[in-house]
C-alpha cells in the first residue's frame, strides 16, 4: 500500500512549475501567465529572451494582472488549460 503512494507522490513531484506574471485575469478562473526564459541564439550564440504565454486555473480568482505567480503543470483542464496557480508571490 505504501509503495503505491510513494510512486504517486514521486510522479506528482516531477511536474514542472515555473514564475511568471499574469498579463490577464479577465477571464472567470482563468487567468494568462507569460513565462520569459533565457536561451542562447541558435547561431549566434548570445542570450536571448524568449516568452511564452499560458493559461492557468485560478480556482479562488486570487491573482491580478501584474502579480509575479508560480505555475504548475497539470492534467488537461480545459482545450487549453493545462497549467495550475500554486501560489502568488508577489503583488
Amino acid at each position: 500500500m505504501s509503495d503505491t503512494a510513494s510512486t504517486e507522490t514521486q510522479s506528482r513531484n516531477s511536474r514542472r512549475s515555473l514564475v511568471g506574471v499574469v498579463v490577464s485575469d479577465k477571464m472567470h478562473k482563468t487567468i494568462k501567465v507569460e513565462l520569459v526564459r533565457r536561451v542562447p541564439h541558435p547561431k549566434f550564440g548570445k542570450i536571448v529572451k524568449r516568452s511564452t504565454t499560458v493559461f492557468a486555473h485560478d480556482e479562488k480568482e486570487e491573482a491580478k494582472v501584474g502579480d509575479k505567480v508560480e505555475v504548475m503543470e497539470t492534467r488537461p483542464i480545459s482545450k487549453s488549460k493545462c497549467w495550475r496557480l500554486m501560489e502568488v508571490l508577489s503583488h
